[in-house]
This record gives C-alpha cells, structure tokens and sequence, in this order.
C-alpha cells in the first residue's frame, strides 16, 4: 500500500498517520511501529534527520512527526507495524519537501 502525502514546507513539523484500517481484520489493532526514511527522488545526505521522535500507535493509525528535509527532495517513508495478532504490515509514504514561503 502507498500514500502519497500533501508537500511540506522545510521550516513545518507536521505529523504523518499511517492508517492500516483496510489491511486489519475486524478487532484487530496495532501494537507498535517504527519508520524509516530514504530519498526517492532528490539529494539528502541523511534522510533519517527528517523523522523527528518515534512512531507512536492508536489502535488503527500509526503517527510519525517529520521536520525539516531538504526542498526539492521526495522522501520514501516505510512505516512497519506489528499488529495484536502477530502480523507485520508495511505501508510506504512519499513526501515531498518545498521551500518555505517568502
């Protein structure tokens, strides 16, 4: 599953939700995440400096604060979560980073 995010200004913090809703049985929740950043298009160096803390849970969604990034740079964000009844869910993000208003 893909999501492609609205584009963030370098200067925002914004906070992403992975929603795993369609991917769960009914009763089924996630139990923890983690999320990863690489560049998909675009220059940065350490792509990890656009995840700012951890990836938190409730129930369905999965949320990870990003930060700053590089304008003109489209970020990769995997987050895997593992769900209460063992399993363990992918579901890749796009984010494009842009310059911030003059």
């Amino acid at each position: 599953m893909k999501v492609i995010f609205p584009k963030k200004r370098v200067g925002e913090t914004l906070a992403l939700q992975f929603d795993f809703t369609s991917a769960l049985a009914a009763g089924v929740t996630l139990s923890s995440a983690t999320t990863t950043a690489s560049v998909y298009s675009g220059v940065d160096a350490t792509p990890s400096g656009i995840l700012s803390g951890t990836t938190s849970v409730s129930g369905t969604v999965a949320t990870q604060k990003v930060t700053a990034g590089v304008s003109g740079t489209v970020y990769s964000l995997l987050c895997s979560a593992v769900t209460s009844d063992g399993q363990t869910l992918e579901l890749q993000g796009f984010l494009a980073v842009g310059q911030d208003a003059v």
